[in-house]
């Protein structure tokens, strides 16, 4: 582990369960619009087979990008952002900072989704948050927070702007209390 992003192998099998939660739970969203493309629910699966121990970060590793290019065969936005947060979930095997990255996109997916209702994301996020079992809360504590260690995905950058960083700063306030 060369950054705090990485966490231990342990620790990445804990939280790649919780990553996998949140993208399933709007993995519909992106079914309904590409019910041919199978990538982003693979991508869940190898993210729950990674927490049981039955594949190895080094294989997984070579195939994170499979499911982030599930993205293109999705037709709305919220249908990206939910193959992008199965993206996530599958990132989790290389670097465990990931799942915070599974858990926005998935905030993001429900209220792009729900547009009129207020509070969507907010729900989401609460939703995320009993998701957590008292390990995974643990590992996720042990990130720096968002935008500070450039060495990994919450450094500057995509998931450190907009309604990815809001939701990721808003799960690591709730960690911190």
């Amino acid at each position: 582990m060369t950054t705090p992003q990485g966490m231990t192998d342990a620790d990445r099998r804990t939280v790649a369960v919780w990553a996998a939660d949140c993208a399933e739970r709007v993995l519909p969203l992106f079914e309904a619009e590409a019910p041919d493309d199978a990538r982003a629910r693979d991508a869940i699966a190898r993210a729950r087979a990674f927490a049981r121990d039955e594949l190895t970060a080094a294989g997984e590793i070579r195939r994170r990008f499979v499911a982030g290019r599930a993205a293109h065969s999705a037709t709305s936005p919220a249908g990206v952002a939910a193959a992008r947060s199965a993206a996530q979930a599958a990132g989790v095997a290389h670097m465990g900072a990931h799942a915070l990255g599974a858990a926005a996109y998935a905030a993001k997916a429900v209220e792009l989704a729900h547009p009129n209702a207020r509070g969507a994301r907010v729900e989401e996020v609460r939703w995320q948050l009993r998701m957590l079992s008292v390990d995974a809360a643990t590992a996720l504590r042990r990130l720096p927070p968002l935008g500070t260690d450039s060495a990994g995905p919450l450094g500057p950058g995509l998931l450190d702007s907009g309604t990815l960083g809001e939701v990721i700063r808003e799960i690591q306030a709730a960690l911190a209390d």
